[in-house]
């Protein structure tokens, strides 16, 4: 860009912004209160595997740039995933309604072609009591750490619930649901298996009991309708449609509202499958999907030490595999520091300053952001219109990018909800719901527990003749003992036996964890 054309200051903060690559229009420069159309504010496609936040109290527009980042990732056929909490998203599969309003802004921001269009949307649940397809985890593929989120535990009690797993992972007992782990902690602290309590490590009968109740409060809250199978295939949210657009992956609540930290607890199961399922890939001209993260703040409150180590672990490896992160919440300050300093593009809607808190989180914001010369962001921040953000994101070459007030495009699809009838033909209609719509319930470890401890049949006494009395019969000859084949001997040996309990015990324990404890078996 030539430097006859950086004269003003939006041309200025513009030229930051140039690039030479595919790039995501956010909109455009606003310095004083005037908008520059020419001033373009842009994120350049590869940059979008290094994450990003969206913030700003509610009502200043939050949803619509989600709306517009997703919209321009299935034009250039990314795959995005996006927790849709109060189905404002849905209007992503209709085309957006025209009227004066829109049409000036799309005009502000550079977008004169403006026009309605919808997108390919996929409507999932998080469990069978949702509208949308319903998805599941299995308990084991979830792992200790996330569920102990989910359950409240404290440190010593994620200890426990982890060792547990590992008992049920190297005796081959599958848990799949909440029965399953349910029956295994019954069998534990019951007098049958107290004795196998004792080998596993650290594991009080108290501490096993507290888990046991978390779990039972947990399944009157309907948890028990998200914990099973058919498991959520990570391959099914990495899809384009015939046109080569992305699809764009919409999670909404279900049943779980009563306990809504399970559903940002699910989508970091999510991500840490799909680190799991990807291969390394390295920097990228486009990522392989985009994840967002809504209400942020669920994930990080009251974490544990242990889960927020994960969290960042996840959130710094999983750019190797071509997986952008982008956390959307209220305040930056909502997100830890470690993972704070990871996310590249920041897109910081109106702040509110009424208390002493809000005050000191608006000043910790300001020092997150480069230095700039052409806005007082303590003020700005507090100034912003709805639709309007102040943004930096990194250039092509990685460097942090001019700071800019920029006035939003409009999204392109319906600026709505389509309402629940809608959404819920929508997902009875897609080739997911023949493939995820019926629960699944194959033997686990609550049958197997249930057949170990179900008392032996009573076999059937057969009563000798009655004879006459007074009738001495001859003793009854010994019999031969039958000396044992080589078959009989090579399975009665001790050698034999304790290698088909390895066997057995291998076969059953196929299960591989990692990243975040989580875990598939092998089929």
């Amino acid at each position: 860009m030539s430097s006859e054309s950086t004269t003003t200051p939006a041309q200025q903060i513009a030229a930051g912004y140039a690039t030479t690559g595919a790039t995501l229009d956010l909109g455009s420069v606003v310095i004083d209160g005037a908008v520059d159309p020419a001033a373009q504010v842009r994120i350049p496609l590869a940059m979008m595997n290094r994450h990003g936040l969206v913030a700003g109290a509610t009502g200043t527009g939050k949803t619509k740039t989600l709306q517009v980042i997703a919209e321009q990732l299935s034009v250039a056929g990314v795959p995005v995933m996006m927790a849709d909490v109060k189905g404002d998203l849905s209007g992503l599969s209709r085309p957006g309604e025209s009227s004066d309003r829109t049409l000036q802004r799309a005009k502000d921001t550079g977008d004169g072609g403006w026009v309605g269009a919808p997108f390919p949307v996929e409507f999932l649940s998080l469990g069978t009591g949702g509208i949308g397809v319903p998805v599941r985890a299995t308990i084991s593929a979830f792992g200790p750490i996330l569920l102990s989120k989910v359950l409240g535990l404290n440190a010593t009690q994620e200890s426990t619930l982890g060792l547990i797993f590992h008992w049920a992972d190297q005796q081959g007992l599958p848990l799949l649901d909440l029965k399953d782990l349910r029956s295994v902690i019954t069998y534990l602290t019951s007098d049958e298996g107290k004795e196998t309590l004792k080998t596993i490590g650290g594991v009080s009968a108290q501490t096993a009991g507290v888990i046991l109740r978390a779990l039972v409060n947990l399944e009157a809250e309907g948890g028990d309708t998200f914990f099973g199978e058919p498991e959520i295939d990570p391959a099914d949210l990495l899809r384009v449609d015939a046109q080569g657009r992305g699809v764009i992956t919409l999670l909404e609540l279900g049943d779980q509202a009563a306990r809504p930290v399970m559903f940002s607890t699910f989508l970091m199961w999510v991500l840490a499958d799909l680190f799991t399922y990807l291969p390394e890939v390295g920097d990228v001209d486009k990522p392989k999907l985009v994840f967002f993260f809504d209400e942020a703040h669920l994930l990080f409150t009251d974490a544990s030490k242990a889960f927020l180590q994960q969290v960042e672990q996840t959130v710094k490896l999983i750019r190797s595999k071509g997986v952008g992160v982008f956390f959307c919440t209220q305040l930056p300050t909502d997100v830890p520091n470690n993972v704070l300093s990871q996310l590249g593009a920041r897109i910081q809607h109106a702040l509110r300053a009424f208390t002493p808190d809000d005050q000191k989180a608006l000043s910790k914001t300001v020092r997150t952001y480069p230095k700039t010369q052409f806005y007082d962001l303590e003020t700005d921040l507090t100034s912003l219109g709805i639709g309007e953000a102040i943004v930096t994101v990194l250039s092509e070459r990685g460097a942090p990018t001019p700071v800019a007030w920029t006035r939003l495009r409009p999204p392109h699809s319906l600026m709505d909800t389509i309402g629940p009838d809608a959404i819920k033909a929508a997902a009875q209609s897609s080739p997911l719901f023949a493939k995820y719509g019926q629960t699944v319930d194959r033997e686990s470890a609550y049958e197997m527990l249930a057949t170990k401890l179900a008392p032996p049949p009573q076999e059937p006494v057969d009563l000798p003749p009655l004879l006459p009395t007074g009738i001495d019969l001859p003793p009854m000859p010994k019999p031969q003992k039958a000396e044992p084949g080589v078959l009989d001997q090579v399975m009665n040996s001790p050698a034999f036996k304790s290698a088909m309990r390895s066997a057995g015990t291998v076969i059953g324990r196929e299960i591989t964890r990692s990243i975040f404890g989580t875990g598939r078996r092998r089929r």
